[in-house]
């Protein structure tokens, strides 16, 4: 596995599920970036996640849960933690209501780490943007650094700024992970796919695609790769891209292929090798689906589940 820790740079937020009355509603740790620490650590990668929290209740919620997990937690203080109102309908999807009162400043990421994840809400609100890239500038000098833009378009501003932003974080990243519904929102109309080769001549090594049911795609050097997900019975599906991240990130680790000096062995990675870590990510993320909320799976369960054993 490679030396070094895999930093993670965005939001720690609570969701707050409501329950089938309407009033009452369910506290559960979340925020994409938090989502993915906790995975890594699961994986047994050693993850250190820079966050924004308040001195509240919440704030202490999400502190517990992250240091549970062996997550090394690196916060800065914020007005109060952040929250999202989760929907969720009868296939399992959610949809979300947040509010948030921090974005990343001037952090840098600890010596040593060997790579640098971020995105979603951090690498897109008001100061944030700036902020982020700034950092995945400076940090692509040491380390391999993995990007989901983890569209909110509730959140956004228009088409044009957005797409130009993403397509500029895209453009400093070795490895980006988006969703087919991110890329419905950022380029109506267009073949996944298509925009997903677009994306990998600016630059990455590896772009990979979430379909969601029907598994994941990855773009690299070795052609373009497939892996169905396995059938399972949903709980919901939040969290669920979270822990696909989380385990292809830990596959890379266990294959020597991050880090800086290790940019070209990336590039280069063959298509067995691959396969394998989209198989076992897809896998993470079915797990996940089968467990109400964002819940990744740990390296025993995944070690010791085939796609025909999740149920």
């Amino acid at each position: 596995m490679s030396s070094g820790t895999i930093t993670v740079v965005g939001e720690a937020i609570v969701d707050l599920t409501g329950g089938a009355d309407g009033r009452t509603y369910r506290a559960d740790p979340g925020g994409s970036p938090a989502n993915v620490a906790v995975g890594l650590a699961r994986l047994g990668v050693p993850v250190t996640l820079v966050t924004g929290l308040g001195d509240d209740a919440f704030g202490r919620l999400i502190t517990r849960h992250l240091t549970e997990s062996d997550v090394r937690v690196a916060a800065e203080p914020a007005a109060f933690t952040g929250m999202a109102v989760v929907t969720v309908d009868d296939a399992g999807v959610p949809a979300y209501d947040f509010a948030l009162a921090w974005e990343p400043g001037r952090v840098t990421i600890p010596p040593g780490s060997a790579a640098l994840h971020t995105g979603s809400l951090a690498a897109a609100l008001g100061d944030g943007p700036a902020h982020v890239e700034a950092l995945m500038s400076g940090a692509r000098a040491t380390a391999t650094v993995s990007y989901d833009p983890n569209v909110r378009p509730a959140f956004l501003g228009d088409l044009p700024s957005e797409r130009a932003r993403v397509e500029r974080q895209v453009a400093l990243s070795d490895l980006v992970k988006a969703s087919e519904e991110d890329l419905a929102w950022l380029y109506p109309g267009a073949d996944p796919l298509d925009v997903a080769r677009t994306w990998r001549d600016e630059g990455p090594a590896l772009v990979v695609i979430t379909h969601g049911a029907r598994g994941a795609t990855v773009i690299g050097a070795a052609g373009t790769i497939d892996r169905p997900a396995p059938v399972v019975a949903v709980a919901d599906t939040v969290g669920a891209g979270d822990a696909f991240m989380a385990a292809l990130l830990a596959g890379l680790a266990s294959e020597d292929l991050l880090g800086a000096q290790r940019r070209d062995a990336l590039a280069a990675v063959r298509a067995p090798a691959l396969a394998g870590l989209l198989e076992r990510a897809v896998l993470a993320a079915a797990m996940t689906c089968t467990r109400p909320g964002a819940d990744p799976p740990t390296i025993a369960e995944l070690d010791d589940t085939g796609p025909a054993q999740v149920s």
